[in-house]
């Protein structure tokens, strides 16, 4: 119970500005706002307690259009058991958008915005703003390759960045609240829906820093999900 309490600690980061990858020429970086974000990503052993106390979000019981049923909480053997006891601190992940929400707002919070993530995703482990440190970005490159194989480790023992908060970058990809926002997108391109092109040498056409290729891994990652997706690589934490 200790553990779990410790890993639902809270982190302030105080307003500033984000850069977003995309942006008109002489547009001003956005403002973000004093906010706080959990310390920690969600894990295993929170979200059983979760789907404990809403069975609706169970693994048998959840509805479709909320969840891919194939793949939501795919790694757990049952609706109420995680597998491995010794997984239950690592992050969660095979959740969707929908139910990542209902997590959060079940904790009285919500889950971060691109701006906010992204902004407090930018400190490395020494500087609060990295976002241009090329040592910083080729790190995180590194990281994301070889990502899957920390899936499983305890959130505690993840990378601490200069806000104090943990596993931005070294556990799974997090949702955001606009993850969709990038294909409503007003960027240089005018992308309006998914498009291949992010995936390839174009993607950088327009781009605010077209060598912070880990900004674009995680721009890729948002463009090709849906709220429904339940990717076991993909988990979350929340703000306020």
């Amino acid at each position: 119970m200790l553990l779990t309490l410790l890993l639902s600690a809270m982190v302030t980061i105080p307003a500033g500005s984000y850069q977003p990858l995309y942006g008109r020429p002489g547009e001003e970086a956005v403002r973000v706002e004093r906010f706080r974000i959990d310390r920690d990503a969600v894990t295993q052993r929170q979200f059983l307690a979760f789907v404990q106390a809403n069975p609706e979000w169970r693994r048998s019981r959840v509805k479709g259009v909320f969840a891919e049923r194939s793949s939501y909480l795919a790694s757990w053997r049952g609706d109420l058991d995680t597998g491995a006891p010794a997984q239950l601190d690592a992050p969660v992940t095979g959740v969707s958008w929908f139910a990542a929400r209902a997590y959060c707002a079940a904790q009285g919070k919500r889950l971060p915005t691109v701006a906010e993530w992204e902004y407090a995703g930018a400190a490395g482990t020494k500087k609060r703003d990295a976002a241009r440190d090329p040592a910083f970005i080729d790190h995180l490159v590194t990281l994301y390759a070889t990502r899957t194989s920390r899936l499983a480790a305890p959130a505690a023992d993840a990378e601490v960045n200069a806000y104090g908060v943990r596993g931005m970058h070294d556990r799974a990809w997090e949702w955001v609240e606009d993850f969709n926002s990038v294909l409503v997108s007003d960027d240089s391109r005018g992308v309006g829906e998914r498009s291949h092109e992010l995936y390839c040498a174009s993607a950088a056409i327009g781009a605010t820093d077209p060598r912070n290729y880990a900004a674009f891994l995680r721009y890729a990652i948002r463009a090709g999900v849906s709220a429904r997706s339940s990717l076991q690589t993909l988990g979350f934490r929340c703000a306020a």
